[in-house]
């Protein structure tokens, strides 16, 4: 289930707010410019499918969102606790860092969470199957799929060049508890 938790930056046990509604999170992430939706396949999405199948579903839903917003890359990420890299990936994503264009992601399957830092919070956001993040360029953030990850997302990029982070060398991520996943 997808979850919103916001924490004063300087302290994570002091929450200001906490839900599981996800109007309520659209909403509050929408007050500082993030984009949260919640989609569903045209096509049931199984184990095994293909990226190009995974795509297919979504195609109508992508399309939008390259003709709104310029996307000229779509792809798909999957991650699971197999994987040879999985520990050296998690700690790269676990950097604090921003980006020159929106991070998009829409996850198909399985799930992990976007801590935004921004201004004088941070904002932790649980991603799970069906929710779509659009977290806006130059916001700075870190993201956790936690020690065993799991999860299939959609990559939507204006650059062909993908994901490109540029890290600010702040140490706020370790403040913070980690994600431990299912």
């Amino acid at each position: 289930m997808s979850a919103l938790t916001v924490t004063p930056d300087t302290n994570p046990q002091t929450i200001l707010q906490h839900t599981t509604d996800g109007a309520e999170i659209a909403k509050t992430l929408a007050s500082v410019g993030v984009r949260f939706e919640r989609w569903e396949a045209s096509t049931p999405i199984t184990d095994g499918m293909s990226h190009e199948d995974i795509l297919a579903a979504y195609d109508a839903e992508i399309q939008k969102l390259k003709d709104s917003e310029g996307y000229k890359t779509v792809d798909v990420i999957s991650l699971t606790s197999d994987h040879p890299q999985k520990d050296e990936l998690r700690q790269k994503f676990l950097s604090e860092h921003t980006h020159s264009e929106d991070e998009v992601r829409f996850f198909v399957a399985g799930e992990g969470v976007f801590y935004l830092h921004i201004e004088d919070k941070v904002y932790q956001v649980l991603c799970c199957k069906d929710d779509l993040i659009s977290v806006p360029d130059m916001t700075t953030h870190w993201f956790d799929m936690g020690p065993t990850p799991n999860f299939t997302a959609i990559r939507l990029f204006n650059d062909p060049a993908g994901w490109v982070a540029n890290f600010t060398g702040d140490a706020i991520a370790d403040q913070f508890p980690k994600f431990e996943g299912k």
